[in-house]
């Protein structure tokens, strides 16, 4: 069989329905996919159209694969259909539809326009409000908006790859980043003043080394090896609670919403962006904490 192409089209009757229509074979497969062997017996095919149901449509109505069930486009019920559940599916995870369950249908297409064309339309079934066109060479994009534009005047051609700066998530992404600044600007502060007063509880050990005769370079590099030490260890502590918690975080959503979307994803370019942000902060407070006290008389350190 030729492979599926599938085209998504808005129906009125409350959710979109994915209709599919399955290319024919010329292998001497009949329609439905069953090869046709010489001198067999003929059964008469069930007329009664097919009809994929989404899991959660499935457990909704408790529904099973086999059972006859009734569609139609119109809330009164005229033109009702009787469609045969052939199978089940899980939707596509779709961040703007989580939050309510996914109560679909996939239909064939012939069926679909049947149930939804108006018949005081005579070009209802020859009609679509809109539809995906893929391409090849996404690089094309624009020169296909701008072809179609041109050819067909008042046709709304957008590319799906750009994502509208007025997009609610791409409002949402903004806000993530205004708050991961706050939040490193507000933790390098508190970290900060840590590392001040761990280096002022260290005064009397900087003091007698420096009356030792270490030099002041000597012990800024042993702080700064320290300082190196604990901000890796830092980041891969939080890098590994971090991935430790993605699994909980996604069960508990995707079991509340009853979706298999994925709500927390710790890839390895937000890990090593993180490393690259802690560590060097980590460094320059211990630096920065260190420096005043090198800078101070000898006698001040050690005195009480």
């Amino acid at each position: 069989m030729s492979p599926a192409v599938r085209i998504l089209i808005p129906v009125s009757i409350g959710c979109s329905i994915a209709a599919i229509i399955l290319g024919s074979a010329a292998r001497g497969e009949s329609p439905g996919g069953l090869q046709t062997v010489p001198g067999a017996v003929r059964v008469a095919p069930d007329a009664t159209p097919r009809i994929l149901l989404s899991r959660q449509l499935m457990r909704e109505s408790s529904l099973h694969v086999g059972d006859d069930v009734t569609l139609a486009a119109d809330p009164g019920g005229a033109r009702a259909t009787t469609f045969r559940v052939a199978g089940v599916y899980e939707p596509v995870p779709d961040p703007r539809k989580f939050p309510r369950p996914r109560l679909e249908a996939r239909l064939h297409l012939p069926d679909l326009i049947a149930l939804a064309a108006d018949p005081a339309d005579p070009l209802a079934e020859e009609s679509v409000g809109a539809f995906n066109l893929a391409l090849a060479d996404p690089k094309d994009a624009e020169a296909v908006r701008t072809l179609i534009s041109t050819r067909v005047p008042g046709l709304i051609v957008e590319s799906t790859a750009k994502i509208p700066r007025d997009d609610p998530f791409a409002v949402l992404d903004r806000f993530q980043r205004a708050i991961a600044i706050v939040t490193v600007i507000g933790s390098t502060a508190f970290l900060l003043a840590l590392m001040v007063m761990r280096a002022e509880e260290r005064r009397e050990i900087i003091g007698v080394l420096r009356l030792m005769g270490v030099p002041s370079r000597s012990i800024l590099v042993e702080v700064l090896f320290e300082g190196l030490l604990i901000a890796i260890a830092g980041a891969i502590f939080g890098v590994v609670v971090a991935a430790s918690a993605e699994g909980l975080v996604n069960r508990f959503f995707q079991w509340r919403y009853d979706t298999p979307l994925v709500f927390v994803r710790v890839t390895a370019s937000i890990a090593w962006t993180a490393v690259a942000f802690s560590v060097p902060l980590g460094v320059l407070a211990g630096l920065a904490a260190s420096w005043t006290l090198l800078r101070r008389d000898v006698l001040a350190l050690i005195r009480r």
